[in-house]
């Protein structure tokens, strides 16, 4: 439950700090009091978008904050032990808005906003006043079936199988695509194959290659010098060799009588052998020169081959061969394809085949609970005062022209909550057949049948808090004691907050607070404040004759509370 509210500078709020109790509270208020800004800060708290409009005039931020008893919750501690946040019984939920942005809080731990929702969203339901139209919305309805706790693990084994299923079918698209194109493509890249292979690349030729042409093209400029060489080694007259030896011969003498000489002895006899090779090398690579214009040619013109791919295809050598694999595989793939779509549309006729047997458990689970849900609502409705009132849930397969599964030899729609078509069906009057929700109810019918739908999820999911926002609308006086009783009677399951203008609803409260504004200086604010058990009475007096209360509005106003059978005051 909540127990404690406290608002600052939230709009026309300045400052608000209001103790709230068990059971059924209700806030009345004239219009424009204020009613609607207390709903707009809890909805701040519970995660819901907010504007930067809310901050009230001269404020630097809005603060919104309630301290909610949860007890032992196991999901929330687990949640919050996700996001780093101390576990208590009683958690301390903040928004601030600023001009800049806003922040939340989850016992004075930042969160961001979408887990202060998902804890708001587990431990309030905030009716607003335009909700019931969703009851209006066909849409809607397989929502309010999927939240019944005995539908839950139907639709979570369903979604599981229904992921596996779109993966495959994914998969089979993108190989369909993958094989159109590659048709497409199909000539091209045979053609790039067969051009490709025919050149013969090598990663390491365009080297070998210019190695080779730079000796043919050289190869007369060599042999010149290698016989300058030579021809220095082997002069007629006298030869660098004789020369040497000459110098090597004197060398040795003079060492004999000098020993420095011994140092420049060795290096002639190094410079000698070294000068005597390097001759000798000369003259056997003259052997081996090749004068081949014809090779050369034929080098030039693989050069240019080469020149021409890199260029045709933007790539280098290396990346031409990694480019030729590429492609080789591709059409590899191509030449597949029938093998690979054949093995996954085997695969995706096994997973069709969990799919159904998932799809009908969640179907007959949903058709279970909406037998279910109708009983309990043509009860609900005769507390309501629809005494003839009749209620069906009609669950239906959703049938398609081509479907992932088949029932009875019918294709049927798989969607992401199942292959199911949910509706509501009412009839308000006896005799009269139920038709589509949408078409004959009324403001009041629909606002009792949704009144009906939380009273029974109340119960079913043991709902902290349920807070509703005139969902009296469009009910008349008699009804709405009817209305006001059904909701005492749910606040028993749970804490009830209730914003209403009816008398009839407002004396079934436990604890009656009223919203009011008032002047204080130059500025309007709005005050909350919780009433006696006379003023209570006096306020219930107040909306049934108005500004004026008469003896006989109180007189009726005690007698109306009387018969709710004792209050909290």
């Amino acid at each position: 439950m909540i127990k404690s509210l406290y608002i600052k500078d939230f709009a026309l709020i300045d400052e608000l700090d209001v103790q709230l109790e068990a059971g059924l509270s209700v806030l009345t208020g004239e219009t424009g009091a204020g009613k609607s800004i207390i709903i707009g800060a809890l909805n701040m708290i519970l995660g819901e978008r907010a504007d930067t409009e809310v901050i009230r005039q001269g404020a630097d931020k809005a603060i919104s904050e309630a301290t909610i008893e949860v007890g032992d919750n196991d999901w929330l501690r687990q949640l919050l032990a996700e996001h780093a946040v101390d576990y208590s019984t009683e958690l301390i939920l903040r928004r601030e808005i600023r001009q800049n942005g806003s922040r939340a809080f989850i016992n004075d731990t930042p969160v961001n906003i979408s887990v202060l929702k998902l804890v708001g969203d587990q431990l309030v339901d905030l009716h607003g006043q335009h909700d019931h139209q969703l009851l209006l919305k066909d849409e809607y309805h397989i929502g309010v079936i999927d939240q019944f706790d005995s539908v839950v693990p139907f639709l979570e084994a369903y979604k599981t199988e229904y992921k596996k299923m779109a993966a495959l079918q994914k998969e089979l698209r993108e190989l369909r695509k993958k094989e159109r194109e590659l048709k497409e493509k199909s000539e091209l890249y045979q053609f790039q194959v067969k051009e490709l292979e025919a050149a013969r690349l090598r990663e390491d030729e365009e080297e070998q290659l210019i190695a080779e042409m730079n000796l043919l093209d050289n190869a007369e400029d060599l042999d010149q010098k290698a016989q300058a060489i030579t021809d220095i080694g082997d002069g007629d007259e006298i030869s660098l060799i004789q020369m040497m030896n000459t110098i090597k011969l004197h060398l040795e003498d003079m060492a004999r009588i000098e020993p420095d000489f011994e140092s420049y002895l060795k290096e002639i006899n190094t410079a000698r052998i070294s000068v005597q090779e390097t001759i000798q090398f000369a003259e056997r690579y003259r052997g081996q020169i090749e004068f081949n214009p014809g090779r050369l040619e034929e080098l030039r013109q693989r050069q240019s081959e080469l020149n021409r791919l890199q260029k045709k295809y933007m790539k280098s050598i290396p990346e031409l061969i990694t480019f030729y694999h590429e492609v080789k595989e591709e059409l590899n793939i191509a030449d597949n394809f029938d093998l690979e779509i054949e093995k996954i549309v085997k695969s995706i006729d096994a997973q069709s085949a969990i799919l159904k047997s998932a799809a009908i458990d969640l179907h007959s689970q949903r058709v279970k609970v909406g037998e279910q849900l109708s009983r309990e609502i043509v009860t609900s409705l005769k507390d309501l005062g629809i005494e003839n009132g009749q209620f069906r849930v009609d669950v239906n397969w959703l049938q398609a022209d081509k479907g992932w599964i088949n029932i009875e030899g019918v294709p049927m729609e798989c969607q992401e909550n199942g292959c199911d078509d949910v509706r509501f069906y009412i009839s308000t009057n006896k005799g009269e057949d139920p038709k589509p929700l949408a078409k004959i109810a009324s403001g009041g019918e629909v606002s009792r049948v949704m009144l009906s739908l939380k009273s029974i999820l109340a119960r079913e999911h043991h709902l902290p808090v349920m807070i509703f926002d005139e969902i009296d609308t469009g009910i008349s006086g008699k009804i709405s004691e009817k209305v006001g009783r059904v909701m005492r009677n749910l606040s028993e399951y749970c804490q009830i907050v209730a914003i209403t203008h009816q008398p009839q609803i407002a004396s079934q409260a436990h604890k009656h607070y009223r919203v009011a504004k008032v002047e204080e200086g130059d500025r309007t604010i709005t005050r909350i404040e919780p009433l006696s058990e006379e003023e209570h009475i006096r306020e219930v007096a107040s909306l049934m004759s108005g500004e004026e209360i008469t003896d006989t509005a109180l007189m009726s106003a005690r007698e109306l509370i009387g018969r709710t059978g004792g209050n909290h005051f």
